[in-house]
């Protein structure tokens, strides 16, 4: 199903996007000269020239160039500023892009300017093709990663020199850092999903998602601190051999390694090299720029171990408030060979050299820096380097093994079908490309509660002209009941409007209200109970889609349907049919059936009734969600989401969503489900219908329509239906 929407003014357009996140790197640059944009401090490292070059011609190469009339920028930059991408022809070596003097500074900046003006006219152009728009995505994120990427070979270069430069007065870092938590988070063993599912943007390393067995274990709240390390140092860390994987001890060593990366002993006292130039080591400060030899090396020192990255992903899946610094100041070693998950596809085309081409000898971090860009990692990024690799903002979180303890967010294994029931619909609908939950789940206490306010709003008529029509056409309605006559509400609620019948039909035999919330059901029929003495009330719990026969023992009149509300308007066509159709069947021959309807209308008024300016529907909608963390231990982010109401013309329906603000997930068991900013849950479709509409539904579900009632504006209806 396609939702309509109307113009979200909260969207960012792809050319704003696009030129906000290809600002970035300029600005970085800004207030460093062409020397230092222009030198190359190792083979690993890249000058900052070349970053601003890399990331365009990337734009150009594999989405501009893709157009066979396309003529290039200039030629020769396929070769310049190609990095590894065997499939688009020759290349400089890395180790010596520092030597590639021409094109000038000014010259790389202005070929980005015009890479940028043509990347801007091809978005205008509206690319429709899922290859295209990945691609895009692909490159923005790859921009990203060398905004990074530009900072740590910038630090590299700046620490180079005795003169200990400042690149910057300030470290560019997107948030400030957090206080420490203390102590360590346990978590159960089990078998776990791990990968990205396919909901929004992701490197191909990062999928697909897929199971893994986690035995019971523990990770630390806080990263290591150098305060710790300085600790490791002075217990000899770097001079026991015990302490070292062999390779480890090897690189230790040769390299002469007897701290971190860009730390100096002054006198008794440590210093280290940032971005802002030297400094004394602050002791609270999450340890940076250290190898997975050094990372394992401390572990065993600490008597703990590192932890496997789908260790880490389930801890900061499950219970990512129970960390501090999970993303934002250092990626974090893992004890994971970067290796392919099972069915691992590359990206298509050129673009499969991107990752896969990589898996092997290399060690996977997680997390994020204090240097990534905003938007860029995520709980499922697989970062990968060298072992011996320490020059990136690599730092660690320690993890051990635990005894098994049972959590409250495990499954209760002998829950309630109607629970059971919830949970199998609210996963199987988060996982369709365009989210859904059926609104039959809005209905618990609380839902039927913040309904029966809605019906009061002056916005909302369906309900208050129903009743008006039912009041004055109660008598009519009822006229062909019968003695000992059954009336079987579906969907009864609160059964407020049952009452108009109920006086109307005195020698009614039996009132069956059937309803999914067990609460509403019971407060309700013992409120008809004491109001209608003589009256009897057989409840029924249940799903008026799932109907199953009436009970033997009801008395022997005629059967009568009641689904008022215009709830049938909330099925698909196809379900009302099938509805109608069952209902039928349970009713038996010669069975009536009233049924409420809303009328199509203007827009407006429509509208409105489904987006009250109290903000009790949205309440309503967001209760949804609620329910579903309280019932079925979920983690929904109620802030995360707004309530959007809309009306689609060309399925003749309202429909109510729940719009992610922001990039979020969630969890429904151990299904994860993740939410790009603007994706929506389509919580109720509430279908407007003309007579016509309802005839060819009653003939279709086995009925004949023996009368339409119609109120005043705004109108709804009432077909009695004969069977």
């Amino acid at each position: 199903m396609n939702a309509r929407f109307e113009p979200d003014t909260r969207a960012t357009s792809d050319v704003a996007r696009f030129r906000e996140i290809r600002a970035a790197m300029p600005a970085l640059a800004q207030g460093l000269s062409a020397e230092d944009l222009s030198a190359q401090s190792m083979p690993d490292c890249s000058p900052g020239k070349w970053h601003l070059a890399h990331t365009s011609w990337f734009f150009e190469a594999l989405i501009l160039a893709s157009d066979p009339d396309y003529a290039p920028v200039d030629p020769r930059f396929q070769q310049l500023f190609n990095s590894y991408y065997e499939a688009l022809g020759e290349r400089v070596p890395r180790a010596r892009r520092g030597l590639i003097t021409r094109p000038s500074l000014d010259e790389v900046l202005a070929y980005r300017r015009e890479i940028d003006r043509r990347m801007a006219a091809w978005l205008a152009s509206g690319p429709s093709s899922g290859q295209q728009l990945y691609l895009f995505e692909l490159g923005l994120h790859h921009d990203q990663q060398h905004q990074e990427l530009f900072l740590m070979d910038l630090l590299n270069l700046m620490a180079c020199s005795p003169l200990d430069p400042a690149a910057y007065a300030v470290e560019p870092r997107q948030a400030p850092r957090e206080a420490p938590r203390g102590g360590a988070v346990a978590f159960d063993g089990g078998l776990i999903s791990i990968g990205h599912d396919g909901a929004g943007f992701a490197f191909d390393n990062e999928g697909p998602s897929h199971r893994v067995w986690l035995e019971p274990f523990a990770l630390a709240a806080d990263l290591v601190t150098n305060g710790d390390w300085l600790g490791f140092i002075a217990d000899g860390g770097y001079a026991r051999p015990e302490l070292w994987l062999s390779d480890g001890w090897a690189t230790v060593k040769a390299e002469a390694w007897t701290a971190p990366l860009y730390w100096r002993r002054d006198g008794d006292d440590w210093s280290i090299m940032s971005l802002t130039g030297r400094a004394p080591v602050d002791p609270t400060a999450p340890v940076r720029h250290i190898s997975v030899y050094e990372a394992d090396a401390y572990a065993r020192w600490a008597g703990k171990r590192l932890p496997s990255e789908a260790e880490w992903e389930h801890a900061a899946t499950t219970a990512p408030d129970a960390f501090s610094n999970l993303s934002g100041e250092v990626w974090q070693w893992t004890s994971s060979a970067y290796a392919p998950y099972p069915g691992f596809q590359p990206t298509p085309g050129t673009a499969a050299e991107y990752n896969g081409k990589f898996m092997a000898n290399q060690m996977v971090l997680r997390g994020g820096a204090f240097a990534t860009p905003p938007g860029h990692a995520r709980v499922t990024y697989r970062n990968f380097f060298y072992p011996q690799q320490r020059w990136a903002f690599m730092g660690l979180r320690l993890a051990e093994d635990a005894p098994h303890e049972r959590t409250a967010s495990t499954q209760d294994a002998h829950e309630d079908a109607q629970t059971a029931a919830f949970r199998r619909d609210l996963v199987q609908g988060l996982s369709r490309d365009q989210k859904a939950v059926p609104p039959k789940w809005f209905y618990d206490a609380e839902g039927s509660r913040l309904f029966e306010q809605i019906t009061a709003l002056p916005e909302y008529y369906p309900t208050r002209q129903e009743t008006a029509l039912l009041r004055d056409r109660a008598a009519a309605l009822t006229a062909d009941f019968g003695p000992d006559a059954v009336l079987v509400e579906f969907g009864s609620g609160a059964s407020e409007k049952t009452r108009l019948l109920l006086d109307a039909a005195p020698d009614l035999g039996a009132y069956v209200p059937l309803d999914i919330s067990e609460s509403a059901l019971l407060d309700a029929a013992t409120r008809i109970r004491a109001d209608y003495p003589g009256l009897r009330v057989q409840p029924v719990l249940g799903d008026f889609e799932h109907l199953s026969p009436l009970p033997d023992d009801l008395p022997h009149g005629r059967r009568i349907g009641f689904f008022p509300g215009s709830t049938i308007g909330n099925l698909e066509p196809n379900e009302a049919v099938r509805f109608l159709a069952s209902a039928r069947r349970m009713l038996g021959e010669g069975a009536l059936f009233i049924l409420g309807v809303d009328l199509v209308k203007d827009p407006a008024t429509l509208v409105a009734a489904y987006d009250d300016s109290q903000g009790v529907t949205a309440a309503f909608n967001l209760n949804l969600l609620a329910r579903a963390n309280a019932e079925l231990a979920a983690d929904f982010d109620l802030d995360a989401f707004a309530h959007r109401a809309v009306w689609n013309p060309d399925q003749s329906r309202m429909e109510m969503h729940l719009q992610a603000a922001r990039q979020t997930a969630a969890h429904v068991g151990e299904a994860r489900f993740n939410f790009m900013a603007g994706e929506t849950i389509h919580t109720e479709s509430s279908r407007k219908f003309t007579r016509d509409s309802v005839a060819a539904l009653a003939k279709e579900s086995g009925w004949s329509m023996a009368g339409f009632e119609v109120s005043p504006e705004p109108r709804v209806a009432l077909a009695l239906l004969r069977g």
